[in-house]
C-alpha cells in the first residue's frame, strides 16, 4: 500500500491543500476547529510529513541536529529518544551528530553541518552546550540552538537552555550517606570538561560542610565518567589505611566500577561499604545490590529542550514578540540496596 499524502488528508478532512499545509506547519492563522478536523484526518490516515521534502520545497528548514560528545551510551540513547519523540510530534527530521568537543575546528564543523544539511537549529548536549566561544559564534551566525547545561538556576545570559541542578541532587546523596552514619565518604570525579562534575562535587562538599564534617582531600579522586575510572579510583580509596565507609561516584558507571572493586576485594556491600551513583542508568538497576542514585530524567530533558527550540523557531517564523522562559530539572534521590547504616 502507498503511503498517505497531503492530498489524501485534505480530501478526508474536506479542506484545501493549503489549509492542511498551514496545520502541518503550525501556523497561527488556522481556526481551532479546522485544526482539530485536519489533525483527526492525519491521525486516521497515519500521515507523516517528509521533513527533507518540505525543506527542499520551501525556504524554511524542517530538520534539527542533536550534537553530543559523551561516552555514556545510556545518556546518549535516552537523549536521542527524547529529542526524536518531539521531532516526530512536530513533523521535524532529526540528524544525530556525535563529535569531539575538544576539536579546535568544532565551531566551523557545526556551522558547516547546519548549512550543508539545511538544519533549522541545534540541540546542544554537554559539554558543547557549556563552551562560551561556540555559543557566541552560533548566535553571531544566526543559528538557532538550545543548550542542555548543568546549573543551579536559570543563568539568564540571553541564550536558551534547559538547566539541570546537579549540585542539589549531589547534596541529597551525600546527606543520605551522612545520615546513615558515614563520616569518611569518598568522592570520585567525572570528567572535568563537563560542568556537571564540579557541580556534583560542590554538592558533596556543601553537604559535608553543612554537617560540620571536614573535607579530606585524601578521599577525593579525579577521573572520568567511566566504569574503569570508577574501579581504579575505588581501588585507590580502599587501599588507604583508614579507608572510607562510603563512596559516591559521579555517575552510575563510576559507581558500578566501585562495586566491582569492592567485590574483587571481598568487601561486603553495603555493610562494609556503601556505594552511591548518579543518573539512574541501567547500571544502577542491574547491579547487585542495586545502586542508590539520583534519577535524572534524560529523556524528558531532551523533550523539553527540543520543544524549547521549536518554540523559538515558531516564534521567529511568525514574528511573535516576547521571550520564552527556560526550564529547570532537579534529579531525585533514589535509595536502593547499595547503601546502609554504618556497621558499628
Amino acid at each position: 500500500m502507498r503511503s498517505p499524502t497531503i492530498k489524501d488528508v485534505a480530501e478526508k478532512a474536506g479542506v484545501s491543500l493549503k489549509t492542511v499545509s498551514r496545520v502541518i506547519n503550525n501556523e497561527p492563522s488556522v481556526h481551532e476547529r479546522t485544526r482539530e478536523k485536519v489533525q483527526r484526518a492525519i491521525d486516521a490516515l497515519g500521515y507523516q510529513p517528509d521533513p527533507s521534502a518540505r525543506s527542499l520545497r520551501g525556504t524554511r528548514a524542517w530538520a534539527i541536529g542533536l550534537v553530543y560528545d559523551n561516552p555514556n551510551a545510556h545518556y546518549v540513547i535516552s537523549m536521542q529518544n527524547g529529542v526524536l519523540s518531539v521531532c516526530r510530534e512536530r513533523g521535524f527530521g532529526l540528524q544525530i551528530h556525535p563529535c569531539d568537543s575538544t576539536s579546535p575546528t568544532l565551531v566551523e564543523e557545526l556551522c558547516e553541518l547546519v548549512r550543508r544539511s539545511r538544519l533549522a537549529g541545534l540541540v546542544l548536549a554537554p559539554p558543547m552546550s557549556e563552551q562560551k566561544e561556540l555559543i557566541e559564534t552560533l548566535a553571531k551566525e544566526n543559528i538557532p540552538f538550545v543548550r542542555i547545561i548543568s546549573a543551579r538556576k536559570d543563568p539568564k545570559d540571553g541564550y536558551p537552555c534547559v538547566f539541570v541542578d546537579d549540585r542539589d541532587a549531589a547534596y541529597a546523596i551525600t546527606e543520605h550517606l551522612i545520615q546513615l552514619g558515614h563520616h569518611r565518604i569518598g568522592f570520585l570525579w567525572g570528567g572535568k570538561h563537563h560542568r556537571s562534575s564540579p557541580e556534583r562535587y560542590q554538592g558533596y562538599e556543601d553537604a559535608l560542610r553543612a554537617y560540620g564534617m571536614p573535607l579530606d582531600n585524601e578521599l577525593v579522586v579525579e577521573g572520568d565518567y567511566s566504569f574503569d575510572d570508577g574501579f581504579r579510583g575505588a581501588r585507590k580509596l580502599l587501599a588507604l589505611e583508614h579507608r572510607p565507609t562510603a563512596i559516591f561516584g559521579s555517575n552510575d558507571e563510576i559507581a558500578a566500577g566501585v562495586l566491582a572493586a569492592a567485590k574483587s576485594g571481598g568487601i561486603d556491600v553495603p555493610w562494609e561499604l556503601s556505594i552511591a551513583g548518579f543518573e539512574d542508568s541501567p547500571f544502577s538497576k542491574q547491579s547487585w545490590p542495586a545502586l542508590t542514585t539520583a534519577r535524572q530524567a534524560t529523556t524528558d530533558i531532551g523533550r523539553h529542550a527540543t520543544r524549547r527550540l521549536i518554540a523559538e523557531l515558531e516564534r521567529e517564523a511568525h514574528g511573535i514578540a516576547g521571550e520564552i522562559s527556560n526550564e529547570g530539572f532537579s534529579p531525585e534521590l533514589v535509595v536502593r540496596g547499595s547503601t546502609a547504616p554504618i556497621r558499628k
